[in-house]
């Protein structure tokens, strides 16, 4: 009797997956990994797709892909890591990455220490190093850093400041990117509407903010509630100069729980693959009753016909990224 036992066990546990939470990014299951990665970003660059975000409370992962459908990593060259402690400011809460190009270096934007900071590197896999660790420049606490580099090759740092709820500002960067030009911050947009504020709370929230230019127009993407509300949710403001003043769009949010069955969905980052094809990357909640670890999935988006153009998530096309390589050299 004692010898069916065991057998019934065993076949039992080759049959019921079983999910385990591993000590990086990945979300394991018996037969795939699903990253989790929060506020994720990707970054294309000579054929290939590299991707960051929350989930090291080290520094920041990187992961990369040639298509988009198969993920490695981590694959940064400090233990994984793109951008490691030590390396550059900041010695916990290495948050909400952004990687771009800019004269032939990289660079990445971060949130540590609720501070801004940027490094640089000559490579998407990093190092990413700062000769001398030092913040942006501002009052208090700020986050989320998106920047924007206007068709005339105007620097702009957009990201959210923690002033009663999280408000997104604008403000000229230098175009040495060493800092930005602090008599030109101003306040973009903060959480006035409903859907922005489900739970009626006294500290609102918007953040996550990501910004486009399209027929010349501009457009502020932004995701509003605390990112463990069911409904963190994704809506845009547009406007015709890149400090504003911004109008919201009448029919937000567009990326939420009702258009694609997941809870907590947004604060991501528009990319095109190379064909042309526009994506936005962004997190959800890990399952239905369970915040974290957010998982990491992306969608395609097009703009509609129209003056102005109407930004549209096509619900059909949304995957979660899965990792066929666990690292964490």
């Amino acid at each position: 009797m004692k010898k069916l036992t065991l057998l019934i066990c065993f076949i039992l546990a080759t049959l019921i997956p079983v999910t385990v939470f591993s000590a990086n990014s990945t979300c394991r299951s018996l037969s795939k990994d699903t990253i989790c990665l929060a506020d994720p970003t990707i970054f294309k660059d000579n054929g290939m797709y590299y991707l960051y975000g929350t989930g090291s409370a080290d520094g920041i992962w990187v992961y990369q892909s040639p298509d988009l459908k198969n993920w490695t990593g981590p694959v940064g060259r400090r233990n994984g890591h793109a951008l490691l402690r030590g390396d550059s400011y900041g010695t916990k809460g290495f948050w909400a990455p952004q990687v771009f190009k800019h004269n032939g270096r990289y660079y990445m934007a971060y949130t540590a220490d609720e501070h801004i900071a940027i490094a640089e590197s000559d490579n998407p896999l990093g190092p990413f190093t700062q000769k001398v660790f030092k913040s942006v420049s501002g009052p208090g606490k700020q986050i989320d850093p998106y920047i924007f580099e206007d068709t005339d090759g105007s620097l702009y740092l957009y990201h959210v400041r923690l002033q009663n709820g999280n408000l997104i500002f604008v403000a000229r960067l230098k175009n040495d990117l060493s800092d930005i030009e602090e008599n030109t911050v101003k306040e973009c947009i903060s959480g006035q509407e409903s859907w922005e504020n489900t739970q009626n709370t006294t500290w609102p929230v918007t953040e996550g903010p990501t910004v486009m230019k399209h027929n010349n127009l501009y457009y502020l993407f932004y995701s509003a509630n605390d990112f463990r509300n069911i409904d963190y949710a994704v809506g845009y403001a547009t406007a015709k100069s890149p400090m504003g003043p911004w109008t919201k769009y009448p029919g937000n949010p567009i990326l939420n729980r009702a258009l694609v069955s997941q809870n907590g969905t947004g604060h991501g980052d528009f990319f095109t693959d190379s064909s042309g094809q526009l994506y936005y990357v962004f997190h959800t909640h890990h399952t239905n009753s369970v915040v974290g670890k957010r998982k990491t999935a992306i969608i395609k988006a097009t703009f509609a016909r129209g003056n102005p153009g109407i930004l549209v998530m096509d619900k059909n096309s949304l995957y979660f990224l899965e990792s066929g390589k666990d690292s964490t050299r």
